[in-house]
């Protein structure tokens, strides 16, 4: 069985593989006190991004999480990435695929993205909306 850091270390791994493929330099910080996976440079731009493992949470959903947690002291703590990331690159396993989300779209705990749904609410986050196609938004 694998380790909650085994799966994000293979999730960055495809991530950095996936950007370098659609054309972008990618830098990886030094060390792991960094609170951003990667640096994504599209020419123009440089991106601090976090990577997550989406996991299939209710019927034609991904959730993933959007804040850290750490035990520190003997004290549990979460940690939002606002202001300090500028996206979360998200894997989800189960359709091999990436989705882009701004850390200005992204909720402060957890986010659920919909696959499909019978019903068309505004609230509702559009796994399509988010979908990686090698382009940044």
């Amino acid at each position: 069985m694998r380790n909650s850091k085994q799966v994000g270390d293979e999730t960055e791994s495809r991530a950095l593989t996936k950007l370098l493929e659609c054309g972008y330099s990618v830098s990886i910080p030094f060390g792991d006190n960094d609170r951003y996976d990667l640096v994504v440079d599209d020419g123009g731009d440089l991106y601090r991004v976090q990577c997550k493992t989406g996991w299939p949470n209710k019927t034609e959903t991904m959730r993933f999480n959007t804040h850290s947690q750490t035990t520190r002291d003997g004290s549990y703590h979460e940690e939002t990435y606002h202001g300090e990331v500028d996206a979360f690159l998200v894997y989800y396993p189960k359709n091999d695929t990436f989705y882009w989300i701004d850390t200005a779209d992204a909720t402060g705990q957890k986010m659920e993205l919909r696959f499909e749904s019978e019903i068309d609410h505004p609230s509702i986050n559009w796994a399509d909306t988010y979908e990686f196609d090698g382009t940044i938004p």
